[in-house]
């Protein structure tokens, strides 16, 4: 007997959607995103039926943007944006960070306070849970911090590699133009500010670098 397959988690039908905005960097009416994954479910293993939850989730934590516009709500997001939600997700994990590791700092000095006075024992077992909880929880944290710096990496080279690839584009066209403007004032005697004109070449136009 075959093994059913599994579902794909919340977060990783998120991760899919959230490929299909930046890879089309498109704005998308909910019933297109619905019948775009219908038609390319094996491609983002997402089921049209969940692509309002997931997209909404998305929206609310600021990875997707959602306006309407006229009679129609528009939804898109392009790579450049989670960079923007990651570095205030990173900022604020780090103030949760710093906030803990004070409060750890202080329930140990009154661990040590506590034993010079020579305290009941229930109360500094007290204390010991609370610094072991505090530590717990600025642990994890830490993992996530860790976990997204990663993924501001990730998306830093996406964007640079997309970056890089807009620059060789534009530097393509840019030299089909000089090359047309080249061979048009060989071929019809043209003058090159003339040609400008005509065409609305800019006359800053240059390579990228």
């Amino acid at each position: 007997m075959v093994a059913r397959r599994k579902g794909l988690s919340l977060e990783e039908k998120r991760a899919k959607m959230l490929e299909l905005f930046y890879e089309t960097q498109e704005f998308y009416q909910m019933k297109e995103l619905e019948k775009i994954i219908g038609i390319v479910p094996k491609k983002k293993g997402v089921i049209s039926q969940s692509v309002k939850e997931v997209t909404q989730s998305l929206v609310d934590d600021g990875l997707v943007e959602c306006e309407k516009i006229g009679t129609f709500v528009c939804y898109w997001a392009f790579p450049s944006k989670v960079l923007q939600v990651k570095k205030r997700l990173v900022e604020n994990l780090e103030a949760s960070i710093r906030d803990l590791d004070a409060k750890v700092k202080k329930a140990k000095w009154e661990v040590q306070n506590q034993r010079k006075e020579k305290v009941d024992c229930k109360t500094h077992t007290g204390l010991i849970t609370i610094i072991t909880k505090l530590e717990e929880k600025e642990k994890d944290l830490r993992k996530l911090l860790d976990k997204y710096a990663l993924c501001n990496l990730e998306v830093i080279n996406q964007v640079r590699s997309r970056i890089r690839k807009a620059s060789e584009d534009a530097n393509r066209w840019t030299d089909n133009i000089f090359t047309i403007k080249k061979w048009c004032k060989s071929k019809f005697a043209m003058d090159e500010q003339h040609l400008d004109k005509q065409f609305e070449i800019p006359e800053v136009l240059n390579y990228f670098e």
